[in-house]
C-alpha cells in the first residue's frame, strides 16, 4: 500500500510503496486476540537483541470509517547477534508490505500478533536495520477506556473526537513495537493527517503544519524517550490554550491545553491555569519537570485520563470536588516523573508508577490547604483497600495480571501503594523521603534540567535507595508491606496494669514499626524491638493506638464494614 499526502509533510520514507505479498494471507482478522490485549509479556531474545533507535510513524485517520491508514519506519541496532526484527502488531491490522532496508519481506508472520521478521541477513552487535511497515484497517475499538482501552471514536458539536488509551493493552493496538516497558524508542516522530477543521495534538514538539489541497492537515510531533503506552493520537476541534512557566530550576517550560472549542473559555481558562502550581508543587516535591524541553500539553478527551508523556489526557468534566484542585489533572501530571520519566522495568513493579503517583494527591492537597485536606483523602484511600494480593510478587508480570483483582494487587496499586508511601514517609522524614524519590526518579541527588535521562526502575532499586539514604536496613518495611496480601495488624492484650503491643504479619522478620499510642489523653512514641513493646497503664485507662493515623495496618472495623457492604 502506498500512503497518500506523506511526502512533503513526513519524510520521502513515508513515500515508499511497499510490495504486496503474499503474507497478507495473515491479514486482518475480526478481533484483536488475548495476547494483543495484555501488555508486557516477557521480551523475545530477538527483543532483547536490539536497541529500539528510532520510529517514525505516520497516521491517515479516517474519521468517517473509523479506520487508518499507516506506515511505521523502525530504526534498529542489534546489541547482539540477531536474525529476525519481532514486533508486536494487532492482528486487526492488515499488512500490505513490509520492507527491510531496500528489499521487500514475504515470508513474515503475525500469528497472534506476534510479528516475526526474518532478516535478509543476520546482524552482529553494532549493526544497524531500517523496517518499513505498511499497514491498516478498523482497530480495536475501546469498550470502556481507559480501563478496557482502544481507540475511542466519539463526536463533540458534531465534529468528529478522537483518542487512544492503551495502558493495559499495549502500543500495539496503534503500531509496530516491542509491547513492553523497556522497549521504549529514543526517538518518535509521528506524522498525524486528519480531516478539515480538526486538531491532533500528540507526544513531544510540534515540528509543523502542512495544509493540504483536500483541506486535511498533517501535525508533525517529535518526542524522545516515550513510555511505550503513551504514544497517543487524538484529533477534534480543539480550542488551544498556551503559556510558559518559568520552573525554580532556571528554565522555561511550554504549557499547552487543547480544550473543545464547544467549552465556555473561563472553565478551560480556569483548569489551565492551576498547572503553575501544581509544578510548583512537584518541583519542591520531586524535582525538575522532565520533559521541559518539549512541553507540559494536557488535552481533553472522551474518556476519564491516562498519563500520556507530554500530552496528558484529560477526561474529567471540570467538576469540582471540593479539593480545591482537579485530582485527575495532578494524578496524570504526576505520572510524567512515576511513569514517564521513572519507568517499571516489568509490571511487578507498577506501583512505583501508581503508588507514588497517587499519594501525590494527597500530599497536594497538604500543600494547599493543609492536614485536614490531606487526611480526608488519606481515610477515603484506606477504605478502598482489598489486600487480596501481595503489591509485588517478585516475577516479571504482564499488565493483564496486576490490573485485575481476581490475579493482583488491581486498585491497591495505587491507594495501598499512597498509603504504604505516606507511612515511609512519616517514619523516614520529609527530607529523607523527598531525597529517595529523587534518586529513584533521577538517579542522583541533584537533578538538574539536562543532567538526567529518563530511567528504568525495580521495586529492588528502591529498597536499596532507602537504605542508603536512611543508613538503616529497611528490609522489615518493605517485605511486610509489599511482599505479603495483609496488612501488619498491631494485636494489645491487657493484663492488669501491663499492655503489650505486637505487630503480626506475614514476614517471617519482626516488623519494627514504632508506634504512638495516647494513654489518657497524653501520647507517647514506643519503640517496637523487634515487633513488641510492654507497657504500663492504668487498668481503666483509656487508649488510643496510632491516634494520627501515621501507620498504615490492619483495622478489623472497616474489615467488619465492608464485610457488611458487601
Amino acid at each position: 500500500m502506498t500512503l497518500r499526502r506523506l511526502t512533503s509533510s513526513c519524510c520521502a520514507v513515508m513515500a515508499t510503496a511497499l510490495t504486496l505479498s503474499a503474507a497478507s494471507a495473515w491479514a486482518q482478522s475480526a478481533t484483536t486476540t488475548d495476547f494483543t490485549l495484555s501488555s508486557g509479556t516477557p521480551r523475545t531474545p530477538e527483543q532483547e537483541a536490539v536497541r529500539f533507535d528510532a520510529a517514525n510513524l505516520a497516521f491517515d485517520i479516517k474519521p468517517d470509517t473509523k479506520t487508518v491508514q499507516a506506515h511505521a519506519r523502525l530504526d534498529f541496532t542489534a546489541t547482539a547477534p540477531v536474525a529476525s526484527i519481532v514486533l508486536e502488531l494487532d492482528t486487526r491490522f492488515s499488512i500490505d508490505g513490509i520492507q527491510v532496508g531496500d528489499q521487500s519481506i514475504d515470508n513474515w508472520t503475525n500469528p497472534e500478533g506476534r510479528l516475526t521478521i526474518p532478516l535478509p541477513e543476520s546482524l552482529d552487535a553494532g549493526e544497524s536495520v531500517i523496517v518499513n511497515i505498511a499497514y491498516g484497517g478498523s482497530p480495536h475499538p475501546a469498550k470502556r477506556a481507559p480501563w478496557d482501552g482502544g481507540w475511542v471514536w466519539s463526536e463533540s458539536g458534531g465534529k468528529p473526537w478522537i483518542a487512544t488509551a492503551v495502558q493495559g493493552e499495549g502500543c500495539d493496538l496503534i503500531w509496530p513495537c516491542i509491547d513492553h516497558p523497556m522497549g521504549e524508542p529514543a526517538r518518535v516522530d509521528m506524522h498525524i493527517t486528519v480531516p478539515k477543521g480538526l486538531s491532533a495534538p500528540a507526544n513531544g514538539r510540534l515540528i509543523n503544519k502542512t495544509e493540504h489541497g483536500d483541506g486535511s492537515t498533517t501535525w508533525h510531533w517529535s518526542t524522545r524517550d516515550p513510555d511505550t503506552y503513551a504514544i497517543t493520537l487524538n484529533v477534534g476541534p480543539y480550542q488551544e490554550l498556551s503559556g510558559q512557566y518559568q520552573s525554580r530550576y532556571g528554565n522555561n517550560i511550554p504549557l499547552n491545553f487543547w480544550a473543545l472549542n464547544t467549552v465556555p473559555p473561563e472553565k478551560a481558562q480556569g483548569l489551565f491555569d492551576q498547572l503553575p502550581s501544581m509544578l510548583a508543587f512537584f518541583e519542591e516535591w520531586v524535582g525538575p519537570y522532565p520533559f521541559a524541553d518539549e512541553k507540559l500539553g494536557v488535552v481533553e478527551t472522551p474518556h476519564l485520563g491516562m498519563e500520556h508523556q507530554t500530552i496528558n489526557a484529560y477526561g474529567n468534566g471540570y467538576k469540582l470536588d471540593g479539593k480545591g484542585y482537579d485530582w485527575l489533572l495532578q494524578h496524570e501530571l504526576a505520572h510524567e516523573w512515576f511513569g514517564n520519566q521513572l519507568t517499571n522495568v516489568s509490571w511487578d513493579d507498577m506501583w512505583l508508577h501508581e503508588g507514588f503517583g497517587t499519594y501525590m494527591q494527597p500530599l497536594y492537597a497538604y500543600w494547599l490547604n493543609g492536614e485536614r485536606a490531606m487526611q480526608a483523602e488519606l481515610e477515603t484511600m484506606r477504605r478502598t483497600l482489598a489486600n487480596q494480593h501481595p503489591m509485588v510478587s517478585g516475577e516479571p508480570q504482564a499488565a493483564g495480571t496486576v490490573y485485575k483483582a481476581a490475579t493482583g494487587p488491581a486498585l491497591d496499586l495505587y491507594y495501598k501503594g499512597a498509603l504504604i508511601a505516606h507511612t515511609l514517609r512519616l517514619y523516614i522524614g520529609d527530607e529523607a523521603f523527598k531525597q529517595s524519590l529523587r534518586r529513584l526518579v533521577y538517579d542522583r541527588a541533584a537533578p538538574q534540567p539536562g543532567n538526567f535521562k529518563p530511567v528504568y526502575r525495580t521495586t529492588a532499586d528502591y529498597i536499596a535507595i532507602v537504605n542508603d539514604i536512611t543508613g538503616k536496613d529497611m528490609g522489615w518495611f518493605f517485605e511486610a508491606y509489599l511482599y505479603h496480601a495483609a496488612l501488619p495488624d498491631l494485636v494489645m492484650t491487657r493484663l492488669g496494669d501491663q499492655v503489650r503491643l505486637t505487630w503480626q504479619t506475614g514476614s517471617d522478620q519482626p516488623f519494627n514499626m514504632p508506634v504512638d499510642v495516647e494513654i489518657d489523653g497524653v501520647t507517647r512514641t514506643l519503640e517496637m524491638q523487634d515487633g513488641t513493646v510492654v507497657f504500663g497503664a492504668a487498668e481503666n485507662a483509656h487508649i488510643i493506638l496510632d491516634p494520627k493515623s501515621k501507620v498504615l495496618r490492619r483495622l478489623p472495623y472497616i474489615e467488619e464494614w465492608k464485610a457488611t457492604a458487601r
